[in-house]
């Protein structure tokens, strides 16, 4: 093979690992490793010594998982910038749920359904931040969507503190269509809107769903049609908008505060 060749070549394998997900930094490195995680690959920075370096490696041997010695240029190129102290892990993408297997969940626990439908979020960290609320408050499931908007990424993993291992997160095709199946099953299909419901008045006793927007432009038309009853959250001061995970914070609380009476 000619040098072009070769420098072609590891051009487009480090392209293609920069496109998966990965555990960056020692901590989360360690964390992982002993965890059930699915891991495909270590790569280590070649030279360094530390204490710390030395357990990660014996903790990825025991997992007979491939160890990779490489430069620290590589390092910076998979971490995109990040952080990583010399330790980048390649995982496995995150398993989704089937729309089932949210019911099962509600059933195992004698539950109503509450699932929280979101229509294309973007941010990853909004997404973890919504994934850990809806772990905390009993939330039986996460729709999104395939197209337009964040999957199950390492990201959306390390912002959710552990919560995308408890939450079903179903990716389905078409929003609207999925939220019509809910409604044929019974859900009663809530959403937000600056004209809606103050959602302090809001009774999510029931089979419940959920919509929370698109950080900028909202519910979509479409999807808006399929809504039983819109709720808003009541703003006195200057900034008119809410951070789309915080706003899911106070409509998911909401809805345990009504399904869990003091």
């Amino acid at each position: 093979m000619t040098q072009n060749k070769q420098n072609e070549q590891q051009t487009s394998n480090e392209t293609s690992e920069a496109s998966g997900d990965f555990i960056i930094g020692r901590h989360p490195a360690v964390s992982a490793l002993k965890s059930q995680q699915t891991i495909n690959k270590v790569f280590i920075q070649e030279g360094l010594k530390a204490d710390a370096i030395h357990d990660i490696v014996k903790l990825a041997e025991k997992r007979k998982l491939i160890v990779s010695q490489v430069p620290k240029h590589k390092l910076d190129h998979l971490a995109d910038g990040q952080n990583h102290q010399g330790v980048v892990l390649a995982i496995a993408a995150f398993e989704y749920a089937d729309l089932e297997d949210v019911f099962k969940k509600a059933a195992a626990k004698d539950e109503a359904p509450f699932v929280l439908i979101l229509d294309s979020i973007e941010d990853p960290h909004n997404l973890g931040s919504i994934l850990r609320t809806a772990d905390a408050a009993g939330v039986h499931g996460v729709i999104i969507p395939k197209h337009r908007a964040v999957g199950l990424t390492s990201t959306v993993a390390k912002t959710s503190a552990g919560a995308i291992e408890h939450v079903p997160v179903v990716r389905v095709t078409n929003l609207v269509n999925t939220v019509k199946e809910l409604k044929k099953r019974g859900m009663w299909i809530f959403g937000t809107d600056m004209n809606g419901t103050d959602y302090r008045r809001w009774d999510a006793t029931g089979s419940v769903g959920l919509v929370i927007g698109n950080e900028g432009k909202g519910i979509s038309p479409l999807l808006k049609k399929q809504v039983d009853e819109t709720l808003t959250i009541p703003m006195v001061g200057q900034v008119q908008s809410l951070n789309a995970s915080v706003a899911a914070s106070l409509l998911i609380y909401q809805g345990f505060s009504t399904r869990h009476l003091l």
